[in-house]
């Protein structure tokens, strides 16, 4: 298959992979409501496990890992270049946060970052999964820590891949989570009443500010 038609194929099919609101239909199918109207109002799997259960948000969670994996995955297998797998990632992401389904308002897109990042860079997700443990043991607070963890995708594009595509890749593509989570930053740092300790520590997984 022509290389460019390869990328342009891959790109639509992220677009609808990433659009796929696999939040909103676990809560919808388990409690009647809609995910973005409870809770934090993020389409997303951390809002899941608050509203719905651990399980259901863990399931979403793989569920939106998947979102990002498997449309690089599949812009490599027919045949899309380098420059096309990177687009089918950023596309998948955006479809996340803004899914077709959904008027096009949809999550932050961090779990779909993590599922693009993980099939680029398999032992970045390693040694992201291991910092993502470690702070959430220290702070309890599931989104710093994975946060974190994502964070280690830049580090890992360097120091273990020695790719400065993946760096310049990796950079452009997580500014989507963090800008879209700044509004929720700020609700929180209200919330804590400006004390950083208590923005940043949790007593246990089920205290949310």
């Amino acid at each position: 298959m022509n290389k460019i038609l390869a990328s342009i194929i891959g790109v639509i099919c992220a677009y609808f992979i990433g659009s796929i609101p696999f939040a909103y239909i676990v809560t919808k199918w388990r409690k009647g409501i809609d995910i973005r109207e409870v809770g934090s109002h993020n389409l997303g799997a951390m809002n899941v496990f608050y509203t719905v259960g651990f399980w259901w948000g863990l399931i979403v969670l793989l569920l939106d890992i998947s979102k990002g994996l498997v449309p690089v995955a599949l812009a490599r297998l027919i045949g899309a270049p380098r420059l096309g797998e990177f687009a089918a990632g950023v596309t998948a992401v955006l479809g996340h946060s803004y899914p077709i389904f959904l008027n096009f308002k949809g999550g932050k897109g961090g779990a779909t970052s993590i599922g693009v990042e993980a099939f680029l860079m398999p032992w970045g997700f390693a040694v992201g999964l291991a910092v993502f443990g470690l702070f959430l043991l220290i702070t309890h607070f599931p989104t710093l820590s994975y946060t974190i963890g994502l964070a280690t995708f830049l580090f890992s594009a360097w120091f273990i891949y020695h790719s400065w595509e993946l760096l310049t890749f990796t950079c452009l593509l997580l500014l989507i989570p963090v800008i879209r989570y700044i509004p929720r930053v700020k609700e929180m740092y209200a919330k804590s009443g400006g004390k950083i300790s208590r923005l940043l520590y949790r007593k246990n997984l089920k205290d949310r500010l």
